[in-house]
């Protein structure tokens, strides 16, 4: 959930202003959270207090309602219905890290994954990049490496992760906002990396959704190597508002994470 954040906030300016290197300094000062650090927290509040996936998200637009979401989800979100609208973007795999963090059994995650998803994003693609992103997470917690988190994964789900870095900033649609795209590509960018930074500025030089894209690869980066450099941590949550960073405080304490 923090990788997730964090990996948010370091995209966030990158989404209008794409690059294609993975050297570049961070200018803390024109960093901000968007709706992938909103519905991230929306889905811990939810776990935490027992409220519907769908509720909180309705909740935590209307507490932040310009973070930037998606035309689809807004329309959905200001409206009265709680019914999903069928989507298959990457949205639901963007906010499902709280889940693979507060359960410990992956049937009780990819159970979870699947209601976070579909109060929206009900459609099988839509459900099974939340899936996937949750059971990285959780092969991460049990300590698997990379390649048997990657054979986990195309076993299980059919993606293919054989393809690089390099490739994608190459061939990468920046219009392609489906799972079926941003989460290959996430994964693929903390499978090449060395550390949890490396796996922020690998996804962030794909050049496309950096904010979405880093957010999913910092959710699987903060667990596989379990250490986050102190300045981008100190940086990116001094962004947070305190109502924010009180939900986050409070389900790391709770679930007895490391923070």
């Amino acid at each position: 959930m923090l990788g997730a954040i964090i990996g948010d906030i370091l995209g966030s300016t990158y989404e209008k202003n794409p690059i294609k290197t993975k050297t570049f300094k961070w200018n803390f000062d024109e960093l901000f959270f968007t709706d992938d650090t909103v519905l991230t927290v929306a889905t811990a509040y939810a776990i935490m207090n027992d409220v519907p996936y769908a509720e909180s998200y309705k909740l935590f637009y209307n507490k932040y309602p310009f973070a930037g979401y998606g035309k689809n989800f807004e329309k959905w979100a200001l409206s009265e219905s709680y019914e999903p609208y069928g989507s298959w973007g990457n949205g639901s795999a963007m906010r499902v890290s709280p889940v693979a963090l507060a359960y410990n059994n992956l049937t009780n995650i990819l159970r979870q994954a699947k209601k976070s998803a579909e109060a929206t994003h009900n459609h099988p693609d839509g459900i099974k990049g939340a899936k996937v992103v949750a059971h990285s997470i959780f092969l991460a917690r049990k300590s698997f490496d990379k390649q048997q988190i990657k054979d986990e994964i195309e076993k299980n789900y059919n993606y293919d992760l054989s393809l690089t870095v390099e490739y994608y900033r190459e061939n990468a649609n920046p219009r392609d906002i489906s799972c079926q795209a941003t989460v290959p590509q996430a994964l693929v960018a903390f499978l090449e990396s060395t550390n949890f930074e490396d796996a922020i500025r690998n996804a962030i030089s794909i050049g496309v959704d950096s904010d979405t894209l880093a957010a999913i690869s910092g959710s699987v980066a903060e667990v596989y190597y379990g250490f986050i450099p102190g300045e981008l941590k100190e940086k990116c949550l001094n962004k947070l508002d305190e109502y924010l960073m009180n939900i986050l405080n409070e389900f790391y304490l709770k679930y007895k994470l490391n923070f």
